[in-house]
């Protein structure tokens, strides 16, 4: 009976040693293991791959101590970095927080009243998209999934289908996100952005434009305004000037035909044939000519009343306008404002 007694200690004494053993903690080691645990992983494949990854001895022995504490339900899926040497539950602490390797990410920003030519250049030298896949995506708009962009008119004449609807911000997205995916961040956040806007429908209704025609006139305001002040006022022109059957004579919708800006258009460039040139026709252009601001898409909404038909940019530094009701008045700004060269 004592030898049998005598037996079983030194079985159990065995047994617990190597289960000591292999609960100890591999060699420390200052490099660190990288792995992922995919969605949908249970406790005891995760501690088979943590054996394999060279993390723990023995799977056999966590899951044992994972069911001893009642562990294991609440591991999160993602990628990791542990060294060799940490203990159990540093292990067990680190799956059920979620303390993933932070995603590395890229950082770009679209300045307000970029154009969808000027996007693709910038962003494609910072690295960020392909250029022509950026511009292709611009006329097809079926490649997105945002609701936003469904009620944009069917136009032949339309120069970029998504020319104004791809919101000027700061973005942060995951590094190696493809072309596509930055597009549609740029779309999600335009429809955020328009969501926020109090009332839009009956905006919209009272002005009896739809969404594309307001967004239209935002773009103009964006390109011909620089001081905040006067969006409303500006935009309250362009109304005006519709209302009056009148040309809306606007540089910026010909600047935006040019293969690149000009300082001073010349006399010939405003008569480069294209729907867009409002020196030619009359009304708004197809679409939008740029990516507006909130505030401008706030100022095409609610115009400034006024009676003013012209305006004309103060030469002496502050970026202002000249506003006038009549041509002769408009005559008159223009000498003020080359004499204040």
């Amino acid at each position: 009976m004592l030898v049998f007694l005598l037996i079983i200690v030194v079985v159990a004494g065995g047994a617990g040693v190597y289960v000591w053993n292999m609960m100890r903690p591999l060699q420390a080691s200052t490099e660190p293991i990288v792995f992922e645990i995919k969605s949908g992983s249970g406790t005891s494949k995760i501690a088979d791959q943590l054996e394999q990854e060279g993390l723990i001895r023995s799977g056999l022995a966590f899951k044992g101590y994972l069911k001893l504490k009642k562990q294991g339900s609440n591991f999160m899926a993602g990628t990791y970095s542990l060294n060799p040497g940490v203990s159990y539950d540093e292990i067990i602490n680190k799956l059920n927080n979620g303390e993933v390797v932070p995603e590395s990410m890229m950082k770009f920003t679209i300045p307000e009243g970029y154009t969808v030519l000027q996007m693709a250049d910038k962003l494609s030298a910072e690295g960020i998209v392909d250029r022509e896949e950026f511009i292709k995506l611009a006329n097809d708009p079926s490649a997105f999934d945002i609701d936003i962009i469904k009620d944009i008119p069917v136009d032949e004449e339309l120069r970029f289908v998504l020319e104004g609807y791809l919101f000027p911000e700061t973005y942060e997205l995951k590094e190696g996100s493809s072309t596509q995916e930055v597009m549609q961040r740029m779309l999600e956040e335009f429809q955020t952005k328009v969501d926020s806007i109090p009332d839009l429908d009956s905006k919209l209704k009272e002005r009896n434009l739809s969404l594309h025609e307001v967004l239209t006139i935002a773009s103009l305001v964006e390109r011909e305004v620089v001081v905040d002040q006067e969006r409303a006022l500006v935009a309250g022109v362009i109304y005006n000037r519709i209302k009056q059957d009148m040309k809306l004579e606007i540089d910026a919708t010909v600047q935006y035909l040019l293969d690149k800006p000009k300082a001073r258009l010349l006399y010939k460039d405003l008569k480069v044939q294209s729907p867009y040139n409002t020196y030619l026709n009359k009304g708004l252009p197809p679409g939008p000519i740029a990516s507006p601001s909130l505030a401008s898409i706030e100022a095409a909404l609610e115009p400034e009343a006024s009676d003013y038909l012209f305006y004309v940019t103060k030469k002496d530094g502050t970026f202002g306008h000249l506003f006038a009701k009549t041509y002769k008045e408009h005559q008159q700004n223009i000498a003020k404002s080359k004499a204040a060269q």
